[in-house]
């Protein structure tokens, strides 16, 4: 029990609670032997869903929680006053070390403050971002931040090219991850008044391979490891990446049934087109890590399905192994 990764799984959060959450649950389980399960929330829905499946029994355990949090409350407010909902009750089971993470679809913005009042900032991080991976032409990278610090400073924004530097390179083995600064141009000179002040800091890291501004148009070319942006910036990349992937891969499947021809073609070109549209899809990458707390927290989209779940769980799995945690807090310094 000593050698199990143990992640909380928050069962009442997203639009496909508890079903898909326990689902993805039960799939990492069955998948992953090193693993030990908490779904948290009302004890009545998850053993219902539960009942549907066949898993190992001694590594998944329900842990009771008579709320939840919507996505409309005030996040501060319903952590402050929620405090027997699953996601109060998941994340204080990582502040107290009886999980290593905690896993959820719920609130994006309960999620952010939960997480840094709950688990608690690692001492020495000004910020802590949220960092998804993203599917590019070389495989993934990671864009930091998404949505927790829209409002970021210079001195924020090269700690988030520490921090995801050390995930790319201990969670995806990316070896000196390449660090580009999100801009309208490739000139040093160009940007507003935050990436001016944050470039020169950044070229003055001896710990980081820092490669120079990175424009929009060039990150799904994959030219850099770790895309750093302050949240606003990175929230509208992430949600434009969403809408432009989902509606090209819907306009090829559609213009594959418009005649006779093309529904031939399709039938030919089927398995290799399915194969390269997977590296596009995101849900196989599993959810956007909280970086720089004590504890690993993860968000998924709310939408997300049991595949996100499950690869979320796993996600865990390699951040726990490699002490990422203790990692960030060796690297980061006030």
């Amino acid at each position: 029990m000593s050698d199990l990764i143990k992640v909380a799984v928050d069962a009442m959060g997203g639009d496909y609670a508890p079903q898909e959450p326990v689902k993805g649950a039960v799939d990492a389980a069955n998948e992953k032997t090193e693993l030990f399960i908490y779904l948290v929330g009302q004890e009545d829905k998850i053993k219902k869903e539960l009942e549907k499946y066949t898993y190992p029994k001694e590594r998944i355990q329900v842990v009771p929680a008579s709320e939840v949090i919507e996505t409309g409350e005030p996040p501060v407010n319903a952590i402050q006053h929620k405090k027997d909902s699953s996601m109060v009750v998941g994340l204080r089971l990582v502040r107290q070390g009886e999980a290593s993470a905690f896993v959820s679809c719920g609130s994006s913005g309960a999620v952010l403050v939960g997480g840094q009042v709950l688990v608690g900032k690692t001492k020495g991080v000004e910020r802590a971002p949220l960092a998804p991976l993203i599917p590019t032409e070389h495989g993934v990278s990671l864009l930091i931040d998404c949505g927790a610090n829209v409002d970021a400073r210079a001195s924020h924004l090269v700690q988030f090219a520490k921090m995801g530097s050390i995930y790319m390179e201990n969670v995806m083995g990316v070896k000196n991850p390449k660090v580009g600064i999100v801009n309208i141009g490739a000139e040093e000179e160009k940007g507003n008044a935050l990436v001016k002040e944050t470039f020169p800091l950044l070229k003055e890291c001896s710990d980081i391979n820092f490669i120079g501004n990175v424009e929009a148009r060039d990150i799904p070319k994959g030219v850099c490891d770790v895309i750093v942006c302050e949240a606003f910036v990175g929230n509208v990349i992430l949600k434009l990446y969403e809408g432009v992937g989902s509606t090209l891969i819907s306009k090829v499947k559609s213009g594959m049934m418009t005649s006779l021809r093309s529904k031939i073609g399709a039938l030919l070109v089927k398995p290799a087109l399915k194969e390269t549209l997977k590296t596009f899809d995101a849900s196989q990458y599993g959810g956007a890590p909280l970086l720089g707390l004590k504890g690993l927290v993860v968000k998924s989209h709310g939408n997300s399905k049991a595949i996100e779940i499950r690869n979320a769980i796993f996600q865990c799995i390699t951040f726990t192994r490699e002490d990422i945690c203790g990692k960030i807090k060796e690297h980061i310094t006030t």
